[in-house]
This record gives C-alpha cells, sequence and structure tokens, in this order.
C-alpha cells in the first residue's frame, strides 16, 4: 500500500478521500489554489501545496503543477477525483511518465471512453445496446440536418467529449436545430475544450440508469449493482438513490452483465460507472465515466463497501477485496446534492459567504459529505455544490423517511441553496412511488416551485424578536446602571400618554409589513400580526400564545433569515425612523446576475425589441444564461462586447420600455 498520495482535486471529494486514506494509514497532500487558500480540504491533508490561480484553467487543470506539488511532495500516487483532470488521458500518461501511480484506469481506457461516438462504436461492435443515433464526424450543418431528420425529431444534442449535461441540447424540429448547434458547441468548448457533438434519437420518458463496475490488474471485472440517476435538471442529476426502484433481478443481471463487458472491451482497470438510459423493457449504452462518480455514496451504504478504499488497494496491484458471489444488496440508499443555488431564478447560482451552517447530526442512517463551513464562501470559479445528503434505511419507504427529515434539520444561510427545492422532490407523490423518469422535475415543476407566499406568523415572529433582543442587549451594554430603580435600565418603551410600544418594518422583497408590538414588564411582547394579536417571547424557541416553534434565526446586520420547516425566509428589517431604506433599482437598465463572460451579443443599439426577446447570452459557471428584454422597448446602449468579462451587477445594456 501507498505511504503517501496526492489528490489532484477540491472541495467533498478531496476531503472524502482524505477520510479514506487516514483510516489507512496513507499520508495525504494537497494543492489549492489561490481561492481556495483557507479551504477544508486544504486544513485536512497532511500537506498542501498552492498551484496557481483561481480560474481552474490555471491551477487544477495544470497538469505540469500538479505533477511538480508531487514530486516536491514524494507521493507516491495520485488520486483525481472527479471533474477537472479525473478523465484526462494526458493526465494519466503523465503521471505514469513522471514514475506515479494514477489511481484509475490506463490512459488508453480512458480515451476509448473519452468521446462518446467512438465510445458508442466500440460498443456497438461489442454487443453492447446503444441509442440509435449519429456519431460521425462530419460537423456541417447539411449533415447534421440530414442526419437528424433520419433519426427523426426530437432528437438529442450532446458533447461528444464531456458529461454533466453541459452541451446538452433537445431540439424538436428542424427550424431549431442550428441554433441549437450553436450554443452546444459553445458551452462544449468552454467546459471540455472540445466542441465536436453527436446526435442521438430523444426518448421522452426514458430512466438513467448506471451500473457501478470494478476491475483488477488480475483479469477480475464486476458489478456492483446499480444506481437510478433519473430526477435530473437539465441533465444534471440532483437525486440518486440505489437500488433502483422496480429493478427485477432478470434485467439487474442484464444490465450488469452488459456493463462489464464494456469493461472488458477496454481493458478497464479501478472503479468506472457504464450509464444506461431506460425506456420500458429495453436499456441502451449511454457512456461510460471512467472515474469515480460524485453519487457512489449510495452504493457504498448497500454494499458496506468503501470504494475508495478499493481504489487505492487496486491502484496498488491488490486484487478485487471480494467476488461477485460475495455480493449483496442490504437496504435502500438515497444521496441529495445541495447546492448554493436559487431555484426561484433559473436555479442560478449562489455566489457568496455561507454566515450560517448547521448539517444534521451523522449517523449511521444518515452521513454528509462536504467541503464546505461556515464561513466559506462559494467562488465564482468552481462547482457550487456545498455537500451531498446521503440517507439509509433497511427499504426505500424508510429511506425516504429519513432523507424527508433530514432535510428538514439540515439549516444553510448565508447563500441560497437548494434544499426547500430537494424536499418539494423528496415529498413528491410521483418520486414516493418510484415512478420517476428524466422529465420528473420539468413537469412537475408547478409542484417544486409554488408561488412565493408571504412570511408566516411563526417567520415574523422571529424577526421581530431577533431584532427586540438584540435592540434590549445593545441599549442594556449602552447604559446599564448599578442602581437597579433607573430609568435607564427599564426597557419597556415607557410612553406619558398611552400605551407603550414599538413599530417594526420588516421588508418581503417588494411588500412591506409593519408589526406593533407592546413590552411586558414581566417579559415577552405582544404582536399586532396582520391577522391578528399574540403574545410572543422566546428567542433559541419562539412561543406563540405560549405554543413552542422551532426556528434558526441568523442575522446580518439589517437582513434577517428565519429557517422554519426546513425552508429560508429572508426579511430585511428597516427602522422607521431612518426610513424604509429601499433601493430603487437604476430605471432603463439591465445587469450581470453573476460574474461570467459575454459570448454572443444577440441585439444591437436602436432595437426595436418585444418583451422575452434574446439580448445576450452570458455564461457562468460553465452554463450558458440568455438575458432577454423585460418589457416592449428599444435598446439605447449594449455596454459590452461578445468575450468581455462582467461583475455581479454590471449594466450590460441601457434599455427603454414603451
Amino acid at each position: 500500500m501507498f505511504d503517501k498520495i496526492l489528490i489532484a482535486n477540491r472541495g467533498e471529494i478531496a476531503c472524502r478521500i482524505i477520510r479514506t486514506a487516514r483510516c489507512l494509514g496513507i499520508r495525504t497532500v494537497a494543492v489549492y489554489s489561490e481561492a481556495d487558500t483557507r479551504a477544508l480540504h486544504v486544513e485536512m491533508a497532511d500537506e498542501a501545496y498552492p498551484i496557481g490561480p483561481a480560474p481552474a484553467r490555471d491551477s487544477y487543470l495544470r497538469i505540469d503543477r500538479i505533477l511538480e506539488a508531487a514530486r516536491r511532495a514524494g507521493a507516491e500516487a495520485i488520486h483525481p477525483g472527479y471533474g477537472f483532470l479525473s478523465e484526462n488521458a494526458e493526465f494519466a500518461d503523465a503521471c505514469v511518465a513522471e514514475g506515479k501511480v494514477f489511481i484509475g484506469p490506463p490512459a488508453s481506457a480512458i480515451r476509448a471512453m473519452g468521446l462518446k461516438s467512438s465510445a458508442k462504436a466500440l460498443m456497438a461492435r461489442a454487443g453492447v445496446p446503444v441509442v440509435p443515433g449519429y456519431h460521425g464526424e462530419a460537423a456541417d450543418i447539411e449533415t447534421l440536418s440530414s442526419e437528424a431528420a433520419r433519426i427523426g425529431y426530437p432528437v438529442l444534442i450532446k458533447a461528444s467529449a464531456g458529461g454533466g449535461g453541459k452541451g446538452m441540447r433537445v431540439v424538436d424540429g428542424a427550424s431549431d436545430l442550428a441554433g441549437a448547434l450553436a450554443s452546444a458547441r459553445r458551452e462544449a468548448k468552454s467546459s471540455f475544450g472540445d466542441d465536436r457533438l453527436l446526435i442521438e434519437k430523444y426518448l421522452a420518458h426514458p430512466r438513467h440508469i448506471e451500473i457501478q463496475v470494478f476491475a483488477d490488474t488480475h483479469g477480475n471485472v464486476i458489478s456492483l449493482f446499480e444506481r437510478d440517476c433519473s430526477v435530473q435538471r437539465r441533465y444534471q442529476k440532483v437525486i440518486e438513490e440505489a437500488p433502483a426502484p422496480g429493478m427485477d433481478s432478470e434485467r439487474r443481471r442484464g444490465m450488469g452483465e452488459a456493463a462489464c463487458g464494456a469493461a472488458r472491451a477496454i481493458g478497464y482497470v479501478n472503479a468506472g460507472t457504464v450509464e444506461f438510459i431506460a425506456e420500458g423493457d429495453a436499456f441502451y449504452f449511454m457512456e461510460m465515466n471512467t472515474r469515480l462518480q460524485v453519487e457512489h455514496p449510495v452504493t457504498e451504504a448497500i454494499t458496506g463497501i468503501d470504494l475508495v478504499e478499493w481504489q487505492l488497494r487496486v491502484a496498488a496491484d491488490e486484487a478485487l477485496p471480494r467476488t461477485a458471489e460475495q455480493l449483496a444488496i442490504r437496504g435502500h440508499a438515497i444521496e441529495a446534492r445541495v447546492y448554493a443555488e436559487d431555484p426561484a431564478r433559473d436555479f442560478r447560482p449562489s455566489i457568496g459567504t455561507i454566515t450560517h451552517l448547521k448539517p444534521p447530526r451523522e449517523t449511521i442512517h444518515v452521513r454528509v459529505d462536504t467541503g464546505v463551513r461556515a464561513g466559506d464562501t462559494i467562488p465564482v470559479h468552481y462547482d457550487p455544490m456545498i455537500a451531498k445528503l446521503i440517507v439509509w434505511d433497511s427499504d426505500r419507504e424508510s429511506a425516504l423517511a429519513r432523507l424527508r427529515r433530514a432535510l428538514a434539520e439540515y439549516e444553510i444561510a448565508g447563500v441560497t441553496s437548494n434544499l426547500a427545492f430537494l424536499a418539494s422532490i423528496a415529498g413528491l407523490p410521483a418520486f414516493a412511488a418510484g415512478k420517476a423518469d428524466t422529465g420528473l422535475i420539468a413537469h412537475h415543476m408547478a409542484e417544486l416551485l409554488p408561488p412565493r407566499r408571504p412570511p408566516s406568523r411563526e417567520v415574523l415572529a422571529a424577526a421581530a424578536l431577533r431584532v427586540l433582543l438584540d435592540q434590549q442587549r445593545e441599549a442594556g451594554e449602552r447604559t446599564a446602571s448599578a442602581d437597579p430603580w433607573s430609568p435607564w435600565n427599564q426597557l419597556t418603551a415607557w410612553r406619558m400618554n398611552g400605551e407603550g410600544y414599538q413599530d417594526l418594518l420588516f421588508r418581503d422583497g417588494d411588500s412591506s409589513i409593519t408589526l406593533r408590538v407592546y413590552p411586558h414588564a414581566r417579559g415577552g411582547f405582544q404582536a399586532e400580526f396582520p391577522d391578528g394579536r399574540a403574545e410572543i417571547s422566546g428567542a433559541e424557541f419562539v412561543r406563540i400564545d405560549g405554543v413552542k416553534i422551532p426556528v434558526s434565526v441568523v442575522r446580518q446586520d439589517d437582513e434577517i433569515t428565519v429557517i422554519h420547516n426546513g425552508v429560508n425566509h429572508t426579511l430585511h428589517w428597516s427602522s422607521l425612523q431612518a426610513g424604509s431604506g429601499e433601493q430603487e433599482e437604476a430605471a432603463g437598465t439591465l445587469t450581470a446576475p453573476m460574474p461570467g463572460r459575454i459570448v454572443q451579443v444577440i441585439t444591437e443599439t436602436g432595437a426595436a425589441v418585444k418583451r422575452g426577446d434574446p439580448l445576450l447570452i452570458l455564461e457562468a459557471m460553465k452554463m450558458e444564461y440568455t438575458i432577454a428584454a423585460p418589457a416592449d422597448g428599444k435598446v439605447q446602449e449594449i455596454r459590452y462586447a461578445a468575450g468581455d468579462v462582467v461583475q455581479e451587477g454590471a449594466e450590460l445594456i441601457s434599455f427603454s420600455s414603451e
């Protein structure tokens, strides 16, 4: 076994690998960019080396700098994690040339599966079923249009070199093909450095089933069963589970044999995942991920196997610790990906500092894989994942109940998260029934993202108590007197003529709510809510007319986040004496919702446009966002050109509405 390994990655996967290495007595070396100087994976590793500026292309994608760090540290092997260089054949070759063991498959296997088009041709020759499509090299619009017509619309465009939903577009008709191809090419080039595309028949109601395979250098290849990854948004997985609901033993055996056949066909070694798309009784090969998967913990939960430990042992030339006959499925596991993103704003990444982070308590039933802590910043340069929440129990119904409870206990503030959205999926009857396909989220979006509701009495009470108790504490610190009868110690809003009260103004989006509160000499307050009066008191717990309400309250200046029943409600408190504090947005401007790069300007100065017309395309977090006209009107000025890098809030276009 190795004495020291370097982990060529960051975030939760780096932390995950470090934990297993530590259990095996292996010393670990981290690498980090300027954005990750104080990151958790840097703190956890035994050693850490800087490798460059924040952008991944200048740090985590620099093979030379990673190998230099491994050389300086004296690491014997390099674990690529997932993402970044994990499926880069040149990196695997460079590690071997440097005398370092690459903890993954041989470069030849990575190359064989690196391009979806050639991989599917190889699988077809090996007898593995593939989706009908065009996987050729021609890239001209005439050939692609002809092939799409042959396949039959709707078709799916995919990046040949990629995964994770990047460069994917569904095209319903011939008139949409050219625009979709151009957009997919740009995204593929940005994400993978390769703009080659393929076209496949789009299946309307498929399930995404993947098989975890493992192979060693001694000729052993086994399947560690399946995962269902059908719950997706824009082809990116949101919730994964193992085993797949409704999977019978015959189909499991058939898919497992096909996956092992795919691994044998390319001389595979180490951990890999063969992904299939299934509809009805048929299943088709999609791609093979030649690395550890994000969702590997659900397989670990149902098999009792540490897949990272197996990776290390196989890389050290050991045989697989178990045979296929020694493997069995135990219970059911579900993983939910917790992201810093705003579902209500088309899932835009939420960039900023995590001011409050309280994950559910870890037990044999609950596991949290994370790479961040309270006080850490979600940077614009990398994937905005906060954590993976994994639950396990003896059956699916019990595991789903564990998931709902764990999501309700999870608390995040400072950045917007998708926790409430995940809870909505977990509570969806179709998901509970195990009937998910890849269109589940799209088909149920209205249920998963209901209209915004005014803050409840519980939320308003918690926010008001936080303001009032903070005021009492601050006033007491300023005016405290040793004389218990001093009037400066009586903070009861006393008035000469009339009952003492204080008005608290809260802003909830575009609306305002005023609460009138009356302090009691015995402690607590009486509050006038929009729907009537109630007695309120408490700090850690809020009491309304004596009823105890569990909430968490996080205050950052005048922004107050109340976490109640697993949902965040953010209010802004305004002092009535100082005015409401509302700030009008600059009229007539369209601003960047996040830092990014302008990839295309669609309109021109002076153009008359209709509401919803696309004006420009912004690329951020390796995704494209279309900035559209907010109303009918005219473009007054375009302030940036294609290729320009803009910061969040930058005025992109000056616009006048009719």
